[in-house]
């Protein structure tokens, strides 16, 4: 006999979890199928235990470096052992707290595998039995899988995928990576912390190719400095296996063959949506997905009326508070409600040292689209905090109308750049003057107050 509830949930990771929780609390009664651990990729193998590992090796690296604000420190290591201990707790204390919201608010998990088998109906399968769910309304927050790029031998054992790289218990002397996103530039920089012997090979002719090109020739500047090795308009055509132990890559550069070993190799190219897995064939049907992923409307539904899809496994933008964002918003249009996010604004973060962020419009991109903007920049080597904690090259640019100073973006790199930009993001959103915003107040000594400086520099920018 089937269970029935309001609201399927599939998937528990940020896409799913908020949005049954929400569901929860408005009374309605709510099941979640995981197949793996709360939390989904985010907390298990992705934002949350890098993160981690890139607090601990900027503190090393910083410990080295000490000297210079007259801290003398010797015979500093990395004890990998108790750094994954770490890890293994961060990650078991927020799983945790998922888990007690959903017994509190009466979320019913179901740990197994989700498969819808026809409208209001989905098929749990655990390791020991199938059980029937049935509701109105189904949330798919599937998520994505790693992309596997057609390079002959990526697929050697020992390649790594984040997921390998973030459990290995003791890093590699050498680390090949492939692929100058996101990912790749953080694992650059937690190897690269640590001392090791670190080579980027990137296809595009820039690393971060989805940022500001003046922040991705900053971080590069910034990581050469630190020993990183990084390859631009590098097409990678093969790796091998080496006798001795690792692999070597056989890459393309300006017209000329050139090849890069290292006992390591961690192949970063992205993230596919993984949409297949949890549709009935004949419900669906082959044009159901597109190369895994799930279309869907401007309010998360699919093609199917009362199935909506959010998140990574639609193919959007992959990030995990973009993720969360859209499934409280197909709760709302589920439950008849206006909008309660403003999702015209998501900010991007990349938690490198400096930390980068940024919202809304490039002045690159205002251009393109025919938005007259004008721009300011504020250097951070002026701001107090900045000097003071020995930061890095830094700078916060803010993107503004040129008719009626509205800021319309902001690109930043500096410390806490990731901790600030809710701020920008709240300006861009809001519709939020240059005048006005450098009118807050923000303390001091504080990267914040950068912000200010910048506003104010935009005010006497003249078009």
């Amino acid at each position: 006999m089937a269970q029935e509830f309001d609201l399927i949930v599939i998937g528990a990771g940020p896409g799913g979890y908020p949005a049954a929780l929400r569901a929860a609390e408005g009374g309605r009664r709510v099941a979640v199928i995981e197949k793996d651990e709360l939390g989904g990729t985010c907390l298990n193998r992705g934002c949350i235990p890098t993160k981690t590992l890139l607090h601990a090796s900027g503190l090393y690296r910083r410990l080295q470096e000490a000297q210079a604000e007259g801290l003398s420190v010797s015979e500093a290591h990395v004890d990998m052992a108790r750094l994954q201990e770490r890890r293994l707790e961060v990650i078991s204390s927020l799983r945790e707290g998922i888990a007690v919201q959903f017994q509190k608010k009466g979320v019913t998990l179901f740990t197994g595998t989700g498969r819808i088998l026809e409208k209001e109906k989905v098929l749990v399968t655990t390791g020991k039995e199938e059980i029937l769910l049935t509701a109105p309304r189904i949330l798919i927050a599937a998520g994505a899988k790693t992309a596997v790029p057609p390079i002959p031998g990526i697929d050697l054992p020992g390649v790594e995928d984040s997921a390998g790289l973030l459990a290995r218990q003791e890093p590699y002397d050498s680390l090949i990576i492939i692929g100058g996103g996101v990912i790749g530039m953080e694992f650059a920089s937690f190897y690269s912390d640590l001392g090791k012997k670190v080579t980027v090979l990137e296809a595009m002719d820039r690393i971060l190719p989805g940022m500001d090109r003046e922040i991705s020739q900053n971080l590069k500047m910034i990581l050469k400095k630190r020993g990183v090795d990084i390859h631009t308009k590098a097409s990678v055509t093969r790796v091998e296996r080496m006798e001795e132990g690792g692999f070597v890559c056989y890459y393309e550069e300006k017209g000329q063959a050139f090849s890069a070993s290292a006992k390591g190799l961690l192949a970063a190219v992205g993230r596919r949506a993984d949409g297949e897995s949890v549709w009935s064939g004949q419900l669906l049907g082959p044009s159901g997905t597109e190369r895994g992923r799930i279309p869907v409307d401007e309010n998360y539904r699919t093609r199917i009326p009362g199935i909506y899809a959010v998140g990574d496994v639609t193919g959007g933008i992959q990030l995990a508070h973009a993720a969360t964002a859209e499934g409280l918003l197909a709760l709302d249009h589920m439950e008849g409600r206006e909008p309660s996010i403003d999702r015209r604004v998501i900010p991007s973060c990349v938690y490198t040292d400096p930390e980068i962020a940024c919202a809304g419009l490039t002045c690159e991109e205002a251009k393109v689209s025919g938005v007259p903007v004008k721009t300011a920049k504020y250097i951070m080597s002026l701001n107090g905090k900045s000097v003071l904690s020995g930061q890095e090259r830094g700078f916060i640019r803010l993107v503004a109308r040129e008719d009626n100073e509205k800021i319309v973006g902001a690109q930043l790199m500096c410390a806490r750049a990731t901790d600030m930009i809710g701020e920008l993001a709240l300006a861009i959103s809001r519709g939020i003057t240059a005048g006005e915003l450098a009118g807050v107040i923000h303390p001091h000594p504080t990267f914040g107050e950068g912000i200010g400086e910048a506003a104010r520099l935009l005010q006497q920018e003249r078009t």
